[in-house]
Parts: structure tokens; sequence; C-alpha cells
């Protein structure tokens, strides 16, 4: 039986999985909505991802998490490796592109750059405050304007002349959208105008002070959208990768760092069939006050953080 290796990526908006064998092939790969509960998320990635996945002749001998609800689905599913967002994208990207030197990537909910030397990750930057110029933006946007925000991208491309829209701010935006609308804008220019924003949004805040150096490899949602993509080019002056990929970036990394912890025990795709909780415990036993996060399956303590000393360390069974 050959081995291979899951790799899960879990956000606030969107969850990832991917299975690859031990050559980085990806055996099966997955994408849905977290929809505000990380553990049934996973849940339902775990069986379409098995529904993909050849049982017959491999078998899944090690699990790695990241992203923001990393440590919690770590638990539940017995990761071998748990690993930052920053180290997993950056894993993944130089797997399918050595010689990249910067990436961009902007999801539902936040976004992030990252750069690198001779593969090494030497900055990096994260958005995680505010939601203007992200996937969740231009969603709001899109059903305001009446238009898919799959038909973005291409509307945009459609534009001589963009809209110019604030878009530092989301309640500024939608503001000044009815505002342009009202006067007579066009669609196409509007919708380019919400675009070129993202892109100012993101090099202004994210980027701001940053040496933004080609090949670019550009991830997340958004990087679907084309008319971002056109953008980010005549911002740069830079051709900019997207990979069919790229919204897997951060489960593929974490897959290969899963493989590389040497960890291996066979994984049971129903292991989310248990029953889960999460307790909050308030320790006082300092000034510290921590806040410490329980998560149980059935009854029985699996894992426990937010400790910040030995005196509210938990034990477990």
């Amino acid at each position: 039986m050959k081995h291979a290796y899951l790799g899960i990526d879990i956000g606030s908006i969107s969850t990832k999985g991917v299975i690859i064998d031990e050559d980085n092939r990806f055996l099966a790969s997955e994408y849905i909505w977290t929809e505000g509960n990380p553990i049934e998320a996973v849940r339902r990635l775990l069986k379409l991802l098995e529904q993909q996945f050849d049982k017959e002749h491999y078998t899944v001998v090690s699990v790695g998490t990241t992203g923001s609800a990393r440590r919690l689905i770590g638990a539940v599913v017995g990761a071998s490796m748990v690993k930052n967002e920053i180290t997993a994208h950056a894993v993944g990207t130089t797997t399918l592109h050595p010689n990249v030197r910067t990436i961009f990537e902007i999801g539902g909910q936040d976004s992030k750059i990252i750069l690198l030397e001779n593969g090494v990750v030497v900055d990096y930057a994260m958005n995680t405050l505010c939601a203007a110029g992200t996937g969740s933006f231009l969603s709001s946007q899109s059903h305001r304007l009446g238009v898919e925000v799959e038909e973005f991208g291409h509307i945009a491309l459609k534009s001589k002349t963009p809209t110019p829209i604030a878009a530092r701010c989301t309640v500024f935006a939608e503001s000044d959208l009815v505002h342009k609308a009202q006067m007579g804008y066009s669609r196409e220019d509007i919708i380019a105008g919400l675009c070129k924003a993202v892109v100012t949004n993101y090099l202004n805040n994210v980027g701001k002070g940053k040496r933004i150096q080609s090949p670019i490899v550009f991830q997340g949602g958004v990087s679907k959208n084309v008319g971002v993509v056109r953008f980010f080019k005549e911002a740069t002056g830079e051709d900019i990768l997207v990979d069919d990929a790229g919204h897997l970036m951060g489960a593929f990394g974490v897959a290969i760092l899963a493989r590389s912890s040497g960890v291996e025990k066979p994984f049971d795709f129903s292991v989310t069939d248990d029953r889960f909780q999460t307790r909050e415990i308030h320790c006082g036993k300092c000034a510290n006050q921590c806040e410490i996060i329980c998560v149980y399956r059935g009854e029985h303590l699996i894992d426990a953080w937010g400790n910040r000393c030995e005196k509210g360390a938990i034990k477990l069974a």
C-alpha cells in the first residue's frame, strides 16, 4: 500500500483540503465554505475527499493542519503537523515555483504578502483586522450591483476608464459606489474601479514598505478575478503568475510538512464522526487571567491551550 499525506487549511471563510502522494502529486482536493463551524466543515471536507481518494492503492499516514482554526482541527484529526499559514503557503508555493520571490494572497476575510529569498521567507505582513479589499468585500459589492462575483473580473476587463472608488473602508466604499452609480458611471467602469481599488488598498497597506520582486505568485480566492490580476500587473509592472491550485497552497504546503514530520500512523476518514466539543476555562491562579480552550472527544480531553504559564497547564489524560 502506497503512502499518502493529508493537508487541511481551515479558515474563517473557506476550508481547503488536499491529499498528495510521496512525489507531491495531488490525489484528491476540495474547497468548501467553513460557515462558522470549523469542525462540521472538516467533517464535510473529509467525506468529499474520501470519495475522490483511491483507498485500494493508497493509505493516508500523516495529517497536517494550517489556518486560523489549525490548533482545534489538529486536535480533532490527530495531526502530526500544525503550522501557521505563512510557512504552509511558502512551502507549497516554492515546491511548485522554486524561484518565487513574492507571494500575494487575498482570501475571504484577510490578506497577506510573503517575501522570499532562495526559497526562504525573509519578510511577511498580514491584514486580519479589516475585510476591505478582500473576497468578502468584493462579494458584498457584487450583490449590491446585482452581478455574480465570478463575473466581476471579465466585466472589469471591458472597462477603459475604471471609476475611482474609495475602498480603504467597506462602509465608505459602499457609499462611494452608490454615489458613482447615481452619477451615471457605467457598470463595467464601477466594477473595474472596485477591482483596481482592491489592488491599491493591498499595496498601500499589506505591501507598504515591502520590496516586491518578481517572480510574483498571486494566490487566494481573489486570484481567480482576472480584473484584479490585470491591475496588479499594471501597478507592479511585472507578470503575475496565478496557479490553478493557488487557492489550495496552504493545504498543499502543510501536507508536505506532515510528510516531512516523519510521524506516521493510519488515518481514519470517519474520525470526525465522534462527538467533539470545546470548553473555555478561566484560570485565576495568577495575574495573567488566562482563558484556556479545552477540546473534548466525548468526555475525554484531547488537547488544551491558551495558558501563558505553568500554573494554567492542563494535563491530558
